[in-house]
C-alpha cells in the first residue's frame, strides 16, 4: 500500500495541505474560538495551552493537514488521517475543526470529500470518531453515509478519556 497520509489536495473550494509547525499561530487563532469546541468532547481546547497539546499530536500523527479556502487563501480548519491499518483495510479521518464563518457554506463537506475520495483509492473503510454530544459533526457525517457501529472510550493525545460514536464509510457506499 503506498496510502500518503499527507497528501496536497485540492477542488475548486478549497486546499489542503501537510501541517507545519510554522502553522501553530494561524490555525491556533482558528482554534480559539470557544464556540467551535462547544459540542466537543474537549471544550477547552481553544485555550492556548490545550491547542498546543492538540498541535503536537497532530504533528506527530504524519498525518495532519491545514485547510484554506482557495478563493481568499484564509485558513479554513484542520483535519488529519490517523490509524491507517492495512490488515483491515481502513484508515481514520478525525480531529477535523472548521472556523465558524465556514459553517454551513459546503466546506466541511468538500474537505470529507477529498480526504475520503483520497483514502478509498488504498483502502475500503474510512473510520471516524467523534464525540458522543457532538451532534453537529454525528449529523455532518451521516450526511456523507457514515453508519454508527460502536461506541467507545477514547484518550485523545494528552488527554483524559472521552466517551466517542465510531461511525463507518464503505468504499462500495462512498461510490455509489
Amino acid at each position: 500500500m503506498n496510502f500518503d497520509l499527507q497528501p496536497t489536495l485540492e477542488n475548486d473550494l478549497i486546499k489542503v495541505v501537510p501541517l507545519k509547525e510554522s502553522d501553530f499561530e494561524v490555525l491556533f487563532a482558528v482554534a480559539s474560538d470557544p464556540l467551535i469546541w462547544e459540542q466537543h468532547p474537549n471544550k477547552d481546547r481553544y485555550q492556548r495551552e490545550v491547542f498546543e497539546n492538540f498541535f503536537k499530536g497532530a504533528m506527530e500523527s504524519k498525518g495532519a493537514f491545514i485547510v484554506y479556502e482557495k478563493e481568499t487563501n484564509n485558513i479554513v480548519g484542520s483535519s488529519r488521517y490517523y490509524e491507517l491499518d492495512e490488515g483491515d483495510s481502513s484508515v481514520a479521518v478525525g480531529y477535523t475543526f472548521i472556523a465558524r464563518e465556514f459553517w454551513g457554506k459546503g466546506h466541511n463537506r468538500a474537505l470529507k470529500t477529498l480526504m475520503l475520495d483520497y483514502a478509498f483509492q488504498f483502502v475500503d473503510k474510512v473510520i471516524l470518531h467523534i464525540g458522543a454530544t457532538n451532534f453537529r459533526s454525528q449529523k455532518a457525517s451521516e450526511k456523507l453515509g457514515a453508519i454508527k457501529i460502536s461506541e467507545i472510550e477514547i484518550a485523545y493525545y494528552g488527554e483524559p478519556v472521552k466517551w466517542n460514536f465510531v461511525y463507518q464509510i464503505g468504499k462500495a457506499t462512498w461510490v455509489a
